[in-house]
């Protein structure tokens, strides 16, 4: 039996006298570091009325315990005392000045107080008297990230990292100031140079992958991915993320594999099942890619996207009728998001239904949809339904966003035909074909009628001329 297995077998039978105790209402004897143990298991664990029982009992056995009063102090800052914490620290300090944990508990009120620079003075002294540099130097870290100084942190989670390489939270922690700093480049060169020295750490291929994958070089992040899973065959998120860098790659078969793995390590996820859905259609294998996407709203039903998956595949079907009823379903979810009612209006654009179209180019508009496609859809929607004043009034809304764009002038100039307001229709017609002459077709075949005018074919003929 290893020492850590020993102390783990140790510190359940505390726990289980100690708990006995508590049933028999007999007072037992625990030694100081059995009390520490034990308290600090509960407070890890969230059980906090029982670690304040424990300190109790533990501060009446050993009333002068430097430990126990340092995990009273503790227990006095998790429950936001400071000043109690900080006179008992001070009392702890006339008496064991080096001792590295009470500059570490000054840390952390001064880091409750916001005041971090003060607690980064205080952690640094803790350096000169602990052991644990290591967990010094992370704290260190994690007060600098609370002050949003990128650089200061991660060159504190390395000195971490270059003290205990299996600290995987200040490797994550790392990363992230990588990320935040936009260094992948540099997160690549310093995740190599810890590989070679812990080449065996699952964790940094893991985040080597996500590095390459960042940079967009997605054949070596699958290598680094293989690695991660290679030396943890039930790594669940390197699996995942491989799967993603697969699909960059359009290797959709190795992708669908890698998801599938996912779902026989855990439960199968919405995610994983979308995502086989969309390498299945981008085979070809249309029976399949539906089956997942039913599997997918079947594990999720409130997940919009996977509703909103399933209408484009039959957008891409051209089966409008179907769907329909899917984007209906993703609506009824998400009825703010205004690339489902743009969806919506589209189907019923397609459909010829263009009441309805026009309600969902509209429901778009006031949802933050400025693009052209939806002025200009919306316009000859309401022009099908004959609202010639409204449509224009869409147009001159769009062209707000769009200044002089041809496709609106054409429109409305067609419009402004129809109205007979010709002084408006001939300025618009004449800054369409300024902007884009070949395409006077619009008018042609959006407005027939108004083509036919010999006052129109003059305006264009002189222009060409």
């Amino acid at each position: 039996m290893n020492l850590s297995q020993e102390e783990e077998n140790n510190n359940d039978l505390s726990l289980s006298k100690f708990e006995s105790m508590l049933k028999t209402n007999k007072v037992l004897f625990f030694d100081s570091e059995e009390f520490e143990d034990i308290i600090l298991h509960y407070m890890d664990t969230g059980r906090m009325n029982l670690a304040k029982k424990a300190l109790k009992l533990a501060l009446e056995q050993h009333p002068k315990s430097t430990g126990l009063r340092l995990v009273h102090v503790e227990m006095l800052i998790f429950d936001d005392k400071l000043e109690i914490a900080d006179k008992l620290l001070n009392e702890l300090f006339a008496i064991e000045p080096t001792n590295e944990e009470i500059y570490i508990q000054k840390a952390n009120i001064y880091s409750k107080k916001d005041l971090h620079e003060k607690a980064i003075e205080s952690l640094e002294t803790a350096l000169k008297f602990t052991d644990d540099l290591a967990d010094v130097y992370s704290m260190i870290g994690m007060e600098y990230l609370f002050m949003d100084q990128l650089e200061l942190a991660k060159e504190n989670f390395i000195k971490c990292l270059n003290e205990d390489t299996d600290d995987y939270s200040s490797l994550y922690n790392v990363v992230y100031c990588f990320d935040f700093l936009d260094q992948n480049k540099e997160a690549i060169v310093y995740l190599n140079s810890f590989i070679d020295k812990n080449p065996y750490s699952e964790v940094a291929w893991h985040q080597l992958g996500r590095q390459y994958y960042a940079v967009k070089d997605y054949n070596k992040s699958v290598w680094a991915f293989e690695y991660a899973t290679l030396i943890d065959e039930n790594f669940l998120g390197a699996y995942l993320e491989k799967a993603k860098a697969y699909e960059k790659l359009k290797k959709y078969r190795d992708a669908i594999e890698c998801y599938t793995k996912t779902m026989e390590l855990d439960d199968a996820t919405s995610f994983a099942l979308l995502r086989v859905a969309k390498c299945f259609e981008k085979l070809g294998l249309n029976s399949s890619a539906l089956e997942y996407y039913k599997k997918t709203v079947h594990e999720d039903p409130l997940l919009d996207k996977a509703w909103i998956a399933i209408t484009d595949f039959y957008i891409r079907q051209k089966d409008y009728h179907k769907a329909m009823f899917y984007v209906n379903k993703a609506i009824g979810i998400d009825s703010e998001n205004k690339y489902y009612w743009k969806r919506f209006a589209n189907i019923n654009r397609f459909l010829s239904l263009f009441e309805e179209a026009e309600y969902g180019y509209r429901r778009a508009f006031e949802l933050g949809d400025s693009t052209i496609e939806t002025y200009i859809y919306w316009a000859d929607s309401l022009k099908y339904l004959g609202d010639y004043k409204i449509a224009i009034e869409a147009l001159l809304l769009g062209i707000e966003n769009h200044p002089e764009h041809y496709q609106i002038e054409y429109r409305l100039a067609g419009l402004y035909y129809t109205l007979n307001q010709t002084k408006k229709a001939k300025f618009h017609l004449v800054n369409a074909l300024k902007s884009n002459f070949k395409n006077q077709t619009i008018i042609k075949n959006s407005f027939p009628l108004v083509w036919d005018k010999k006052s129109v074919q003059k305006i264009i003929k002189n222009f060409n001329s």
